[in-house]
């Protein structure tokens, strides 16, 4: 395997699928750092399977017509607002949080847009059966990670951050991609995947690092302030002779890289 070629950041970009992530913020009960939400993933899915990471997923055609419907100016406009509507929709779908929504769902209300959710697939129906309206400035850009390795499944994710306060919420396990949902803090999660208790991938271990520095969301929001949202493209580089996987600096994020051969990449 021609590792430098697989992740060769120059030439054109193979094809990636769009896709959104929402890193929630939940105040620790005991006082300590904040938590954040993760989903473990089927053994059985194709990307990241087994592995921990935040709720997310595809960008899909609905969501950019309700991008559309909602006013965007632009094919920009339209590309960023239809993952923060699919940031939301995932949301609800695999962990029954209602995120991104004004109005402050009950738990019943919850559960039922999420039935309704799973019955037709679109979140802009959804919205109209509950009298809900959505609030996409919860959502705060964190990060977009857009891969060029041409071996596996290549996915455009904007990271996205959000707060739920006291974070007094039940949880829905989508059981058919995710197998458990827990919250932990960002080290608390780096932890357990150092102990072998949970898998992360290269994307959500360096996110999990550049989160473990905040000890409040309004930490984040001064960090995001200083480091706005890029483009994060891994490549690799030779370390005394061992492929390293790599991305670039002055981006936010504490630790660049780690060894190729530890990295998993889903």
């Amino acid at each position: 395997m021609d590792v430098k070629a697989i992740f060769d950041t120059g030439g054109e970009a193979p094809p990636a699928t769009p896709a959104a992530t929402l890193v929630i913020f939940r105040n620790d009960p005991a006082g300590g750092p904040p938590q954040l939400l993760m989903v473990e993933r089927s053994a059985s899915m194709t990307f990241a399977g087994g592995a921990a990471v935040f709720p997310g997923g595809r960008v899909d055609e609905a969501d950019r017509t309700f991008a559309l419907a909602l006013g965007a100016s632009d094919d920009d406009a339209r590309d960023e607002l239809a993952a923060r509507i699919a940031a939301v929709r995932e949301t609800l779908e695999e962990t029954g949080l209602a995120v991104g929504i004004r109005q402050r769902a009950t738990l019943d209300e919850a559960r039922r847009a999420r039935a309704l959710l799973l019955e037709g697939g679109e979140l802009a129906p959804v919205l109209t059966e509950m009298a809900w309206e959505l609030d996409l400035e919860m959502l705060v850009p964190f990060a977009r990670w857009r891969p060029k390795h041409r071996e596996v499944r290549v996915f455009d994710t904007r990271f996205y951050l959000a707060d739920l306060g006291t974070g007094a919420v039940e949880l829905l396990v989508d059981s058919t991609e995710n197998t458990h949902l827990f919250w932990a803090s960002a080290q608390g999660a780096l932890d357990l995947a150092d102990s072998g208790k949970i898998k992360v991938i290269f994307p959500t271990r360096r996110n999990l690092e550049r989160l473990a520095q905040f000890h409040s969301f309004d930490d984040a929001l001064a960090h995001v302030a200083v480091f706005p949202s890029q483009m994060i493209t891994p490549f690799m580089e030779l370390r005394d002779g061992e492929p390293w996987l790599m991305i670039p600096g002055e981006t936010g994020y504490p630790v660049l890289g780690e060894k190729l051969e530890t990295a998993a990449r889903g």
